[in-house]
């Protein structure tokens, strides 16, 4: 019988998570659909991939909490099986506000999800996907933001700051686990049509800004998703420490 690869998309019950789960889904992977708060959206996203033929099972877990990332993991180990790939998509933005106007409970929470939860959760796969660990390898794609080289100035620099790090971490962890058969790569949007922006109080975000974009349009959910399930799949065997921006020219 065979056996599909088996996928965790964190941050999945919607926006680029959800279409990534969709998509790779359609490439032959079960996939772990991880979400933090909204079941019913996690739900739909399984039934989903369920209704095209595929594998799927949602999982809960806050990655900003290692003991719900160790859960999230074993889960997947009992259900799906063997880890081959891992999709570090879950992020949090705030409000617009300068430096100089942010409370530290703010630059926690925004560092907890955002780079803790990338690094634990990438902990855990390499674990499981290491040759070195008895793994037969596999592949890591972080969702960063092309906010990591252009800052966010008077709007989020707290989550720029976040995606630089992320930006080294995707190098570093590359170049440490290039022949231990994983590869990591990152992938930064730029201004993509997901409501994560109305989560940072700004709902129309993206149509106010199209026109600041080279190609006069933002992006959507699927362009971010192709490009990341290309980086998971033997189509990108050679491509390892990139950071590959789909942002429309921007």
């Amino acid at each position: 019988m065979h056996h599909p690869r088996v996928l965790i998309v964190t941050g999945a019950s919607r926006g680029i998570g959800a279409a990534t789960a969709l998509l790779a889904a359609t490439e032959g992977w079960a996939v772990a659909v991880n979400y933090h708060a909204n079941s019913l959206a996690a739900d739909e996203v399984v039934r989903r991939i369920r209704a095209q033929g595929g594998r799927a099972m949602a999982v809960q877990a806050d990655v900003a909490h290692e003991a719900d990332v160790l859960r999230m993991f074993q889960q997947v180990d009992a259900k799906l099986g063997t880890l081959n790939g891992l999709v570090n998509n879950a992020g949090v933005v705030d409000v617009a506000a300068r430096v100089d106007q942010m409370a530290v409970d703010r630059l926690e929470r925004q560092w907890r999800t955002n780079v803790l939860g990338s690094f634990v959760c990438a902990r855990e796969a390499v674990r499981r996907m290491s040759t070195t660990h008895g793994g037969a390898g596999g592949a890591i794609v972080n969702v960063s933001s092309v906010a990591a080289r252009l800052g966010a100035p008077g709007q989020y620099v707290d989550y720029a700051a976040c995606k630089g790090a992320i930006d080294t971490f995707t190098v570093g962890l590359a170049r440490e686990v290039a022949d231990e058969g994983i590869r990591v790569n990152a992938v930064r949007p730029g201004i993509i049509d997901t409501d994560i922006h109305g989560s940072g109080g700004q709902p129309d975000r993206a149509q106010r800004l199209a026109t600041t974009i080279p190609m006069q349009r933002a992006g959507q959910v699927d362009e971010i998703a192709q490009a990341i399930v290309w980086l998971l799949g033997s189509g990108a065997s050679y491509t390892t420490g990139a950071l590959l921006d789909v942002t429309g020219g921007r």
